[in-house]
């Protein structure tokens, strides 16, 4: 089983790159996040397509904002939307969305930004991990939670932590949110199979930052002992940032018992002379 993840940063904008990188890439399971679709609009802009791929989909979406998505050519059983008592701001947003792919029991998450530390955007999102945390606890053995996290997990994974001084994704509070959800038996299968490499998932628009590789490592799988067992290759498709028209994000994908690509390398295809000097680069918006 190939399974994948990816924030697309509008599934409207994205189809130009979504539908030909389903064809290339083929995986069986695809989580989406930032759809920024009510379910309604998904399905009369994607249905016929995915379905043509073999793809059935479960959908947790609003107009404009938010929502999350799974795709799955292996089954689809058990869909919930949503995080069942979780918090809102002020309301329950669409970041959440759950179901059974071929024995899997799959988590499509797009975890709030948090804005500014300190914030109510900030303990939202902190009070929101704990609800992910709870659904996971009480769920099946085998298990994969797999999104945008919105958390950078160490500094191994931004492109300078001085950069980031101050700023959320890497507070001491969200590391340890996320520390405590992995801790209910999740694995992040990209780190545990790749250790001290230099990988990235977010590259933002602005001031070149993706051709001088300056970014960081928040999208993530995380993966139940039974799961992370299974995994043969782990990687993010960076050529899928490339080109015209991409999302600032690049999918990250686990393959599960066999590898079609082989053992290919944390980063596919891997960057040219990224930035590594401390302090040599700032973030757009400093």
């Amino acid at each position: 089983m190939r399974l994948a993840t990816w924030n697309v940063n509008s599934v409207k904008q994205r189809m130009p790159r979504l539908l030909p990188w389903l064809d290339e890439r083929e995986p069986d399971v695809v989580c989406l996040q930032e759809t920024k679709l009510t379910d309604d609009a998904f399905t009369e802009l994607l249905a016929q397509e995915l379905e043509d791929r073999g793809y059935e989909v479960a959908l947790h979406g609003e107009a404009s904002w938010n929502g999350v998505a799974i795709l799955s050519r292996v089954g689809l059983g058990d869909v919930v939307a949503g995080l069942d008592g979780g918090p809102g701001f002020p309301h329950p947003e669409a970041r959440a969305v759950a179901a059974t792919c071929g024995g899997i029991r799959v988590v499509s998450v797009y975890v709030p930004n948090g804005r500014e530390p300190g914030s109510d955007h900030y303990r939202y999102k902190l009070d929101w991990l704990v609800a992910l945390r709870e659904l996971v606890a009480a769920g099946p053995d085998a298990t994969v939670v797999a999104g945008d996290m919105n958390i950078a997990p160490t500094d191994d994974d931004v492109f300078d932590p001085d950069a980031y001084a101050g700023q959320t994704h890497v507070t001491a509070p969200e590391r340890a949110a996320l520390a405590e959800l992995q801790a209910v038996g999740l694995h992040d299968v990209l780190r545990d199979r790749w250790p001290g490499e230099r990988v990235f998932t977010y590259w933002d628009y602005r001031a070149g930052m993706f051709h001088q590789d300056l970014g960081m490592r928040i999208d993530l799988v995380l993966a139940s002992d039974s799961v992370a067992d299974r995994v043969q290759a782990a990687w993010v498709d960076r050529q899928a940032r490339k080109g015209k028209g991409p999302s600032d994000h690049a999918p990250v994908i686990v393959d599960l018992d066999e590898a079609p690509d082989g053992d290919i390398g944390p980063v596919v295809p891997p960057p040219s002379a990224p930035v590594t000097r401390r302090g040599a680069k700032k973030l757009p918006q400093a």
